[in-house]
This record gives C-alpha cells, sequence and structure tokens, in this order.
C-alpha cells in the first residue's frame, strides 16, 4: 500500500484478466520483480548528475554558438577586407602606372615604360611586369634591359610611387651608380623637381650629382681613426 497506493480492497475486487489465473500472474509477477533486482541499486544521485550534464551541455551549446558566430564574423571581415584591397590596390596601380609612363620618357629622354599585371582578374594574387622600350630599343621586360636601362626604369618606377604618394623626404643611396654622365642629369633634374614639395638626401660619389645639390656634406679621415664633418653651401656660393 506504501509503494503503490493500493489498498487491500482495492486489490481484492480488481478483476482477474480473462484467460488468466492467479497462478500465473504471481508467477509474472516474481519474474517482474527479479529484473527489478537484477537492476540493482537505484543511483540516488542520477538525476542530480544529470542536471549538472545537463548544464555543462547548454554551456558548450553555448561556446559552440558563439564560436560559430565568430566565424561567420571573421568570414564577412575578411571578404570586406578583401574588398577593400583589391579596389585599393586596382586605384593605386592606375595612378602608379600613369605616373611611371611619364616620368619614364623624362628620364630616358624619350621612349615609353609602362607597367602591366600577371594575373589582372585576381588582384590580391597578382603580380606586375614592367615594359620599357628607350629611345633606339624593342619593347621588351625589365629582364631584357641593359645595367644602365635596368637602373633608369627602376628609378622611373621608385619615382612614380614617390610622387603617387609624396613624403617629407626621401634619402637615395647611390642610385646614380650605374648611370653615365648624361643619365645622371636627366636624373638630377627629376630630383630638383620633386625638390619642391620633398626634402632630397643623396648619398653619392658622381661629381654630377654633387654639383646639381644645394648643401654638400663630407666625411673626411685628417688622422687615422679620426673622421671629421665637412659641409659647403653650394647654393650661397652661386
Amino acid at each position: 500500500a506504501e509503494r503503490l497506493g493500493l489498498g487491500a480492497e482495492d486489490v481484492a475486487g480488481a478483476p482477474v484478466p480473462e484467460g488468466r489465473d492467479v497462478a500465473s500472474l504471481a508467477a509474472e509477477l516474481e519474474a517482474v520483480r527479479g529484473r527489478i533486482r537484477r537492476l540493482g541499486t537505484v543511483n540516488l544521485g542520477a538525476v542530480t548528475e544529470l542536471e549538472e550534464i545537463e548544464a555543462r551541455l547548454s554551456e558548450m551549446c553555448g561556446q559552440r554558438d558563439d564560436l560559430e558566430k565568430s566565424i561567420h564574423d571573421l568570414g564577412a571581415t575578411i571578404s570586406k577586407l578583401n574588398r577593400l584591397s583589391r579596389q585599393r590596390f586596382e586605384e593605386t596601380f592606375n595612378q602608379v602606372n600613369r605616373i611611371f609612363q611619364e616620368v619614364f620618357p623624362k628620364l630616358f629622354d624619350g621612349g615609353k615604360g609602362y607597367l602591366e599585371l600577371t594575373e589582372p582578374d585576381n588582384l590580391l594574387e597578382s603580380g606586375v611586369a614592367v615594359f620599357a622600350q628607350p629611345p633606339g630599343t624593342k619593347l621588351s621586360t625589365l629582364t631584357l634591359l641593359s645595367g644602365g636601362q635596368k637602373a633608369m626604369t627602376a628609378i622611373a618606377l621608385l619615382f612614380a610611387l614617390f610622387l603617387h604618394k609624396p613624403s617629407p623626404f626621401c634619402v637615395l643611396d647611390e642610385v646614380d651608380a650605374p648611370l653615365d654622365f648624361a643619365n645622371v642629369g636627366r636624373f638630377m633634374e627629376i630630383v630638383r623637381e620633386m625638390a619642391r614639395r620633398s626634402q632630397f638626401l643623396l648619398i653619392t660619389h658622381d661629381k654630377t650629382t654633387m654639383e646639381a645639390c644645394d648643401i654638400l656634406y663630407g666625411v673626411t679621415m685628417p688622422e687615422k681613426g679620426i673622421t671629421k664633418m665637412v659641409s659647403v653651401d653650394l647654393s650661397q656660393a652661386a
């Protein structure tokens, strides 16, 4: 009565199913009791353990949702950055290419040069090919030019990049070393033109370059192990 909530009168008044007798019902009851005994003792902490597992599952599901949201947000950010990078790269490339085509004939006193993308349909992975045609030569890539022509073409590209986004000053370390007398003269003409907006610091051993500068700073060693700085203001001397 305590376990099932039934009294003696309830049990006595319960009808016996047709085709069954008390003996068969008793045998079935004993079989059920045997199965219950084989289940073992009841784990009284199972409910608490279940609640803990459910709480942990809920926490892990929340972390999973946060990770999935982060992955989605990161993918959207990467797509935005790639789109912005492609746009800015294309704009910068077109402007630098335009300036390069203007500077090249000034340095070579003629001819033409231009830039071309190796993979125009894939801007983020594309390389940049340099094509140059100095006066009296055929159009070719940078690798087929002579040493002096390579240097002048590289200077033209460097100046194109600088003119696209000028900085307050520019340092050039012996870029005129492979140039002949005529090329140095054209090189310095462009430097003087750009010096109206930026300050240029030139490291050189070329006399033509020195003559075109406003101020010279020389380092000498009058005594062994002792250096001395010498400066000459050519603008005042003129």
